[in-house]
């Protein structure tokens, strides 16, 4: 008990450190700063709290500077609407889409512009589909599904595995879940395979399995449960 409260105190003081620095988070200014060591790349869930990271990317962005001490950390929030219009087809595969061509040409840019700068990819719920499909191995649409052939994006070059070193996905849909709805499987490209972790609380239906649902209490507590804190250390050791 006396751990997970220390696990709980320490993910809280991250969040609470995230949200009173998050005015500059993301700003041009500090878009404009030195190459960092590491830049964590962070999509939201579906219309989550604190955007443009949500809340639980401050957290996460937050741990992984408490474990990274001496080394200069950035964050991005990736930026795309995370909708939640669950019932517009077209419009729900277009904003998906928009996360994943941005999340991929953050980590072009940084290629490119930064080539020593570690990146570090996470994404919640709807942004850990994001995160995922930002390097995936082939997204296979159903046939039913081939209009929206024209909105999937090409795999990232494989030049570029190398500068990827971390994927944190917290609250991930199932594969029961995403087959459910229709969805590719989330098929992460075989370079990126060994530097990629899933968290999924116990009971949280949205990544347990069950079937296709609306998300119960447990899918909001990754920003205060310790698991950002796991995944920041899961990420400090591969950068």
């Amino acid at each position: 008990m006396g751990r997970v409260i220390k696990r709980l105190s320490v993910s809280v003081l991250c969040l609470v450190s995230a949200i009173t620095g998050a005015v500059v988070t993301g700003t041009p200014a500090a878009q404009a700063a030195p190459c960092s060591d590491v830049e964590v790349v962070f999509a939201r869930g579906t219309v989550e709290a604190a955007p443009p990271m949500g809340l639980t990317g401050l957290s996460f962005v937050e741990a992984v500077r408490s474990q990274l001490p001496g080394k200069s950390v950035a964050s991005y929030a990736v930026p795309y609407p995370a909708s939640d219009q669950f019932n517009n087809r077209m419009k729900f595969a277009r904003t998906v889409a928009d996360g994943v061509r941005a999340t991929q040409n953050r980590v072009k840019y940084l290629a490119k512009n930064c080539p020593g700068t570690k990146v570090v990819l996470g994404g919640y719920s709807q942004g850990a589909v994001v995160a995922g499909y930002a390097v995936h191995a082939g997204l296979d649409l159903p046939a039913r599904y081939a209009a929206y052939d024209r909105f999937v994006p090409p795999p990232l070059p494989a030049d570029l595995a190398r500068n990827v070193s971390a994927i944190v996905l917290y609250g991930a849909p199932s594969d029961r879940f995403i087959d459910d709805i229709g969805a590719p499987p989330i098929k992460v490209a075989a370079p990126y395979r060994s530097r990629t972790i899933r968290y999924c609380i116990a009971g949280d239906t949205i990544c347990d399995g069950a079937p296709v649902g609306g998300p119960n209490a447990l899918h909001v507590l990754y920003s205060v449960n310790g698991m950002t804190l796991e995944g920041a250390r899961y990420a400090a050791q591969r950068v």
